[in-house]
């Protein structure tokens, strides 16, 4: 009951924002932005990217596992079907 009793007040004081205060905070959308970019961009330089020869050992490393995997899903499902199909004769 109390949750209800909260929701119904914070809808009172929503309603009694002027319209001054949402053309303020509507006018605030473009430093935010310009701020968020430019944390983004700090944040970016900090980056440390993998080097050409451990980024290529490791796409072989998936590229060999998502064949050998399929090669043991397709082999499961041949097999599956063959049983599935003696079943039904």
């Amino acid at each position: 009951m109390t949750a209800s009793k909260k929701s119904k007040g914070a809808k009172v004081a929503k309603k009694g924002k002027g319209k001054k205060e949402a053309e303020t905070s509507f006018l605030d959308f473009i430093p935010q932005t310009k701020q968020f970019i430019q944390e983004v961009r700090n944040e970016f330089v900090k980056i440390v990217w993998p080097d050409k020869k451990a980024t290529l050992g490791l796409t072989g490393f998936v590229l060999v596992l998502v064949v050998l995997l399929s090669l043991y899903l397709g082999a499961v499902d041949l097999l599956l079907g063959k049983v599935v199909s003696l079943v039904l004769q």
